[in-house]
């Protein structure tokens, strides 16, 4: 790796090892990478922590529209459904960010934390029933997805039948496989449910952002429910898998949570700190070149934030030292784009790892943690599968 040479983020070799590619770009780039995130598509990978706060807190310098970008980029590079603007708080800046993040704020603080808890065991209840007699079972596919999916359309108040298809679309895209017809799946699929919600309104986040003063129209509406399905199912999903590997795998830290010294909320920030789900993102576009640090980024094009790099900069590590019961980390964002449903993620992860744990306390993974594959892509860490064992009920 020379200086000057972009390191490319959608080869498998990236996601395999992310940590020692990181350290990597440290030594050779510093805290700002030339990076690819598709064949010819340029960016900044921001890997320093204090660099990263300081572009995430300056949103006149590094706007989130990305529309002069796109205008270079054909509708057929995989990673465009990713990033390219929507009517949203998440592509938006100024005035029509301040509104769109007003609606969802809104509509997500009504949510009933009690309600939300009572839903999240039932929905871990079910799943694991369904799997407990069997002895076996892959905790991705049987148990975070179905609970992070089914959850998620409870809040939106969209049928299973509808939120399978959005599902479907989501995934497409942040696999970067086929994310144009992603794009059409989803977005045909969430028409669907606005238009349901304007005939039955209801006790949901569909209804309240429907209903909200800042009068969001169709588009407005279904591009809303595009970032709630893109931020609730996917990172929320490899939230749970990723700090279940955590403590499937680490003996000692196990043993902790089961002895109380530890808790589950301990291991969720430790994997937001070392593997958060959502890896590299919070994408800003500057509108002119701009210095950091004495390197100029050029204008209009990409510059993400590597909340996993970010976390694990040694310049932060050397002022926190141990992660345990520290939220310094990132990785859910920082300044006027920081996620807004935090708690709501916090309390679904927790609960649904606790009842699992509660309910399997002799689970164990079923092939050693370095044998388990992670998912190619630029912007998330994701396992492909988390095979576990436990003993089967009667």
């Amino acid at each position: 790796m020379t200086p000057n040479s972009p390191v490319p983020l959608y080869e498998p070799g990236f996601s395999s090892d992310p940590h020692a590619a990181y350290e990597r770009m440290r030594t050779t780039h510093g805290p700002l990478v030339p990076v690819e995130l598709s064949p010819g598509i340029p960016a900044t990978l921001v890997i320093g922590y204090y660099q990263a706060r300081r572009i995430l807190a300056d949103p006149m310098r590094f706007p989130a529209d990305p529309r002069t970008w796109q205008q270079q980029v054909p509708a057929s590079c995989p990673i465009r459904p990713m990033m390219e603007w929507r009517p949203n708080a998440l592509r938006s800046s100024g005035a029509e960010h301040a509104r769109y993040r007003a609606a969802n704020t809104s509509a997500i603080n009504a949510v009933d934390q009690h309600q939300l808890l009572t839903v999240v065991e039932k929905i871990a209840s079910g799943a694991i029933a369904d799997f407990r007699t069997a002895g076996r079972a892959d905790l991705l596919t049987q148990y975070a997805w179905p609970i992070a999916f089914r959850v998620l359309s409870a809040l939106l108040g969209c049928p299973d039948e509808t939120g399978s298809r959005i599902a479907d679309g989501m995934a497409r895209i942040f696999n970067a496989t086929d994310a144009d017809r992603g794009n059409q799946i989803l977005a045909q699929a969430v028409a669907e449910l606005v238009t349901l919600r304007q005939g039955h309104p209801a006790n949901d986040i569909t209804s309240r952002l429907l209903a909200h003063p800042a009068r969001l129209d169709d588009e407005e509406m279904a591009h809303q429910l595009v970032t709630l399905y893109g931020a609730g199912i996917e990172p929320l999903t490899n939230l749970i898998a990723n700090t279940l590997l955590k403590i499937l795998s680490d003996a000692d830290f196990a043993a902790a949570v089961h002895a109380g010294q530890s808790t589950v909320r301990d291991a969720l920030d430790i994997v937001l700190y070392t593997d958060p789900p959502l890896a590299n993102y919070c994408i800003t576009y500057p509108p002119y070149p701009t210095d950091i640090d004495g390197v100029l980024l050029p204008a209009h094009q990409p510059v993400l934030i590597s909340m996993s790099a970010c976390n694990n900069d040694p310049a932060l590590r050397g002022v926190l030292g141990d992660f345990s019961g520290n939220r310094a980390h990132l990785s859910w964002s920082n300044g006027p784009h920081a996620c807004p449903a935090r708690p709501h993620a916090y309390l679904i992860a927790e609960t649904a790892i606790s009842y699992l744990l509660d309910a399997l306390p002799e689970i164990d993974l079923a092939v050693p943690a370095p044998e388990l594959r992670w998912r190619p892509g630029p912007f998330h860490r994701a396992l492909e599968t988390l095979p576990a064992f436990f003993p089967p009920a009667r």
